[in-house]
């Protein structure tokens, strides 16, 4: 016997629930050390030193200060303080062209006792002495040709730079810099417009998984794999997270420092709008030929456009320079390799000097080609933003000429800010050069510009708010906890807006006719902005320590010897998170089987319902034809979902009856003198008059069946088209000898005839198994109505089908029915509609006020009287 009341257990419970809750805030782990403002260079600027200790502190920090606030000092200083307090190898990754600035800098500020020593390299055989900071190029350590791993400090320059290797490289950095101590990411334009961007820098410093910081932050299109968005109610939280490990900085005031000297110069930004070749507008797909080139254009057509133009673009851009004030130096920026030669032969045909670099060439010859324009050897710096946007300091100059645009705005905008930015002396004069079609390129460039100056504004806010300090911004997130209960009463349901953990400590014990839910399957969704979402959870074990809360109280209120009827679905792990390299399962449904056992649950099996493979394909690209075609064994299968059977021990173990048992009426059977006799008897039952042995038979046994009739060939079956065909292909599976040759070659004729749908499974077959479910239907759920009447649809809704089928089998009329995550009250309000009591617990207001509408109105539904209880009135009355 407890030495706690039941109330002193239900507030004991309360208070750990409450510190478990407390503990899921999550901001940046501190993995460094503290070191005194004393021992930091002097020379530094003030918000440079705040920079370099709270970054030493993090241990693993992203600094995205603006152009022009000394992030090359404050790199550099991170690493000398590193080797003083934490001895090891450690190396500085740059982008090409930037090495030299690293140079200037510790010549600039860093001598005397603050002296260090730069080395730039190639090869991991270089890196021999701790005492050395080494440099060197992305492209070394892509290539395999420096071993990170050796390494107790790295931090990446212009990290930004990866968004041109494309994201493959994002990912293959991960685990090659997993194993390094301290990692720090350096860029002045981390791209709010790629929300991704951001999280790869979290999963390279080890602030948080990328797969779970997805998972945490970002809805899914359940259309198209990889097309994610930010959960509007998690905007504040995502941003206070990520400013709790990356230091937005946009002026040094924000760190409460003086801003004299850090003004930006004048931007005068000019556009020229030059002619299309009307000649090469091109035809409609019907053969029309168009008037005008279409403005509509993606990537191969913006292609065309630009070689089309080039040599009046080429043109201009010459006239532009020649037309700079005598001696004044430009710098023009490129996108093709024909066009870099054309702008080579004309500006040297007018008598203009160039640094020409491009891919092609040496890196010391680039160097060189560099070092040239910054002693003003040449004239013109011509590249391509893609190369050379990010990372040099080209503010001696004041014109700049984009020869194109395309639609990489981070390239645009990085490469604009190689000379504005603060310590510019003049103003800076943009010219941006395109054709009369690319209008609509131009007007997406600007609004990429305007989202991103909203977003560093918005980061600017939270810096200036919070500062540096990580503990203010938990407080701040701590508020989310918690939510003020209310119950909604009718007839025939009750349910709460409320935490489920606390809501199940106010049910009674032993109350409960069934319980029926779907849980969140771990973190992979979350349904509110509270930190007492389940689905606001770091891992499957963090998960299973909050359901270790909820589970015990769903035993308490069940009543003895009655089915917790759980849903679930595994987890799909993708390969370039593990590091598996191919997408694997996580066994969720597995783990919930042993969770229910360990809470003294007896285990009665699972239901099984089976999903679309095709549309399953197009949401995460795991079961792709042409990787399976490659290589078979990458192939698992499609992921089916799960209706897990739990039972409460009865009270008599003795015996396998529920305390109180869910009866079925066995029909009445007729004799030959037409009166009634007992169901047991040979005699067979009247159709639908109760539980007949066959239904019992497909409720609890598999069984096939074959019929005589010859099978449809497949050309037959093909030639009844996609839409038809999804229907009947089911059916005739259950009615005939399953055939696995017949159904691939069904589908192979309609994809001779090009009607195989490449957006759902038309040829699914059924299952006669009453453990496997093929019919439910996927739309048929509670987002219908919440369409209809325009508000906010659940993010993953439970099915009626299979709620209606549980709550029939497993309870009689007039019981409880609880679901303890109701969330739009498809369990409560089917249980009303199907005669029963509803109950449920919801934390989102919002689906809480949804589910109050749709139970009172199930309510309303059973309440008016139909014309056949009119009769049996009428009858009754008769009688």
């Amino acid at each position: 016997m407890s030495a706690f009341s039941p109330e002193e257990q239900k507030l004991l419970i309360q208070a750990e629930y409450g510190q478990f809750l407390r503990e899921k805030i999550k901001m940046a782990p501190l993995k460094g050390f503290d070191v005194p403002l004393e021992q930091i260079n002097p020379t530094l600027k003030p918000h440079t030193r705040d920079l370099v200790r709270w970054g030493l502190a993090g241990g693993q920090r992203g600094i995205f200060a603006s152009f022009g606030l000394h992030k090359t000092a404050t790199n550099i200083e991170i690493m000398r303080l590193i080797g003083v307090h934490r001895p090891g190898l450690r190396l500085i990754v740059l982008p090409l062209g930037v090495r030299q600035e690293f140079v200037r800098e510790a010549a600039k500020r860093f001598t005397g006792e603050y002296a260090v020593k730069l080395q730039f390299i190639r090869t991991t055989a270089e890196m021999v002495d701790p005492g050395v900071i080494y440099m060197t190029n992305y492209e070394s350590v892509r290539e395999g040709k420096i071993d990170v791993a050796l390494c107790r400090a790295v931090a990446l320059d212009e990290a930004a730079v990866l968004r041109s290797y494309g994201s493959k490289t994002f990912q293959e950095f991960l685990p090659m810099f997993e194993s390094v101590e301290f990692k720090f990411v350096f860029t002045a334009t981390p791209s709010p417009n790629r929300l991704k961007e951001l999280i790869h820098y979290a999963g390279f410093l080890g602030v948080m998984d990328t797969g779970q910081a997805l998972t945490r932050f970002f809805q899914r299109d359940s259309e198209k794999a990889g097309n994610l968005t930010l959960y509007p109610h998690k905007e504040q939280e995502f941003w206070l997270w990520v400013a709790s490990w990356a230091a937005y900085l946009q002026k040094p005031s924000d760190l409460g420092h003086s801003d004299e000297g850090y003004a930006l110069p004048p931007l005068d930004l000019r556009v020229h709008e030059l002619a299309s070749n009307y000649d090469a507008a091109g035809a409609e797909k019907n053969g029309q030929g168009l008037l005008i080139p279409n403005v509509a254009m993606g990537l191969s057509a913006a292609a065309g456009e630009k070689r089309e133009s080039m040599a009046d673009r080429v043109a201009k851009a010459v006239e532009l320079v020649l037309a700079r004030a005598p001696g004044e130096q430009a710098i023009v920026w490129c996108d093709l390799n024909d066009e870099q030669r054309a702008l080579e032969k004309a500006l040297a045909a007018a008598g203009v000097t160039v640094s020409s670099l491009d891919g092609s060439q040496d890196p010391d010859h680039r160097e060189q080609l560099m070092d040239d324009w910054r002693e003003r050897r040449t004239d013109v710096f011509l590249s391509k933003p893609v190369m050379y946007g990010a990372g040099p300091n080209l503010q001696q100059c004041q014109l700049m000429i984009f020869t194109g645009i395309g639609f990489k705005f981070a390239d645009f905008i990085q490469a604009i800010h190689r000379i504005f930015r603060f310590g510019q002396d003049g103003t800076c004069r943009v010219h941006i050069l395109h054709t009369e079609v690319e209008r609509a390129v131009l007007a997406s460039l600007m609004e990429k510009w305007r989202l991103h100056d909203d977003a560093q504004a918005m980061m600017g806010n939270i810096i200036r708010t919070y500062g540096l300090d990580k503990l203010s911004m938990q407080d701040t997130l701590a508020r989310t906890i918690g939510v003020q209960r209310q119950v909604a009463v009718g007839e025939h349901f009750t349910v709460a807006n409320n935490d489920c953990v606390l809501e199940a400590l106010e049910q009674a014990d032993n109350s409960m006719g069934m319980i029926l839910t779907s849980i969140p399957f771990g973190n992979m969704y979350e349904y509110s902005p509270s930190y007492n979402d389940f689905g606001h959870t770091q891992d499957n074990a963090q998960f299973w320590r909050q359901m270790d809360f909820l589970t015990p109280q769903l035993l308490r209120i069940l009543q003895p010897g009655r089915i917790y009827a759980c849903h679930v679905k595994d987890r799909i792990l993708f390969g370039n998170v593990t590091g598996a390299g191919i997408p694997t399962v996580s066994p969720f449904h597995a783990e919930a089987i042993f969770h229910g056992l360990k809470h003294r649950f007896d285990y009665m099996g699972m239901i099984t319902v089976v999903t679309d493979v095709v549309r399953e394909n197009n949401q995460t690209y795991r079961l792709g034809y042409s990787e399976v075609c490659k290589d078979g064994t990458k192939m698992g299968v499609g992921m089916p979902e799960y209706i897990l059977l739990f039972h409460k021990p009865q009270t008599d173990r003795s015996r396998g009856y529920a305390d109180t048992p869910v009866t079925k009426a066995k029909p009445l059977c007729q004799g030959d003198d037409g009166t009634p006799v007992d169901f047991d008897r040979t005699l067979p039952p009247i159709p639908g008059t109760g539980y007949t042995v066959a239904r019992w038979q497909v409720d609890a046994h598999a069984f096939w069946r074959s019929g005589g009739n010859r099978l449809l060939g497949a050309a037959e079956l093909a030639s009844y088209g996609p839409a038809k065909l999804a229907k009947m292909f089911t059916e005739l599976s259950l009615t005939n000898v399953y055939d696995y040759e017949l159904h691939v070659g069904v589908g192979e004729h309609m994809l001779a005839n090009k009607a195989l749908p490449a957006t759902y499974m038309s040829l699914a077959p059924g299952s006669s198994d009453p453990m496997v479910w093929h019919d439910i239907v996927r739309m048929r759920t509670l987002n219908g109505e919440q369409s209809a009447r325009a508000v906010e649809k659940h993010v993953c809704p439970f099915q009626v089908d299979v709620v209606d089928r549980l709550i029939l089998r497993y309870t009689n009329p007039g019981e409880k029915v609880y679901d303890p995550f109701s969330g739009l009250g498809t369990v409560p309000v089917r249980a009303v509609k199907l005669r029963r009591y509803g109950g449920g617990s919801e934390l989102s207001t919002s689906y809480f006020a949804d589910q109050v509408h749709y139970c009172q109105a199930a309510e309303r539904e059973i309440s008016i009287p139909t014309l056949f209880d009119l009769v049996a009135l009428d009858q009754k009355n008769a009688s």
